[in-house]
């Protein structure tokens, strides 16, 4: 199956935009954006066509953040081995709590993956090596490939860049592949694809997998770019950040994941200054867009447009 040619002009316009967008916008900012971005297109790999509802990511993307800082600190590892450590542990991860997750549907599954990942965030928060509630601070931003200097923001940006791009150029693989149309077969009707002779829960385990280690490779470079890894990361509070990015750009698209984690950073980033409100403006737009975008602010787009998103 060929990739539809606004496709391909929205990937074209989003890398030359991201390319350029460090001459008018913070690179830290972008770098955010970017790492929220990825988290979200993971979850939504598993929500939007998996079908399976996980109210735990946060373990993974904070386990990774937390791993990814301390290769860093502790041992001394360059950049790109310490988020390949991160990923690791967080595929790692996700197949020993997939494994047992996948066993339960509906909101129980969901509410397993809540309780393994609330056991993650007691261990970060008891663990010596962890920091407590410090978390690990100043995390040293090492040579890349030992070769090249990214202690720069500029600099660090690009390799950011070319890891949050190059995993969404991997989900929309996996999407369009024949595991995807699988995969959304499982989600419309299971009991149809169990009859056609596909290993359901095969699937679902290894649809679980790739988005705990893509939500890893977000969390453990996120680590590198604040230089800091908390109990923010781990806590369940970020399992519903990124379900409402998810929701609120569109579950059953490419791109909606991308708009809604940057509409929430945003939110965040030039919002500050109201303080606790800020979670009362996230969940007003939340509900707005909810009640005028059923299909997510993406999905209706492409509704309007008569082209899938």
């Amino acid at each position: 199956m060929g990739v539809p040619r606004h496709h391909i002009v929205i990937f074209a316009g989003l890398l030359v935009f991201l390319v350029l967008a460090p001459l008018f916008l913070y690179p830290v900012f972008l770098m955010k954006v970017l790492c929220f971005a990825l988290f979200a297109c993971a979850f939504n790999l598993l929500l939007g066509y998996g079908g399976l509802l996980s109210f735990g990511h946060a373990a993974y993307f904070g386990g990774a953040a937390y791993v990814s800082a301390h290769a860093a600190k502790v041992w001394g590892f360059t950049p790109e081995i310490s988020i390949l450590l991160g990923t690791g542990s967080a595929a790692l991860l996700g197949l020993v709590i997939g494994a047992l997750a996948i066993r339960r549907q509906g909101i129980y599954f969901a509410m397993v993956t809540l309780a393994f990942a609330q056991m993650v965030y007691f261990f970060a928060l008891q663990a010596p090596f962890t920091g407590g509630e410090d978390g690990i601070q100043a995390v040293p931003r090492n040579m890349l490939f030992g070769l090249f200097d990214i202690s720069n923001d500029t600099a660090f940006y690009f390799f950011v860049l070319f890891i949050a791009f190059g995993g969404l150029l991997l989900i929309y693989r996996i999407i369009h592949s024949p595991f995807g149309q699988v995969l959304k077969a499982i989600r419309e009707n299971e009991p149809r694809a169990r009859s056609l002779g596909y290993h359901v829960n095969r699937y679902k385990l290894a649809v679980f997998v790739l988005s705990a280690t893509l939500a890893g490779a977000a969390g453990a470079t996120k680590a590198l770019v604040f230089q800091l890894a908390s109990l923010t990361d781990v806590h369940w509070s970020m399992s519903g950040e990124v379900v409402l990015m998810a929701l609120l750009g569109g579950m059953h698209t490419v791109f909606g994941p991308i708009m809604g984690a940057a509409i929430i950073v945003t939110m965040q980033n030039y919002f500050a200054s109201f303080g606790a409100w800020v979670t009362v403006l996230q969940g007003t737009i939340f509900v707005i867009a909810v009640l005028m975008f059923r299909e997510g602010i993406v999905g209706v787009l492409g509704k309007w447009l008569k082209k899938p998103m």
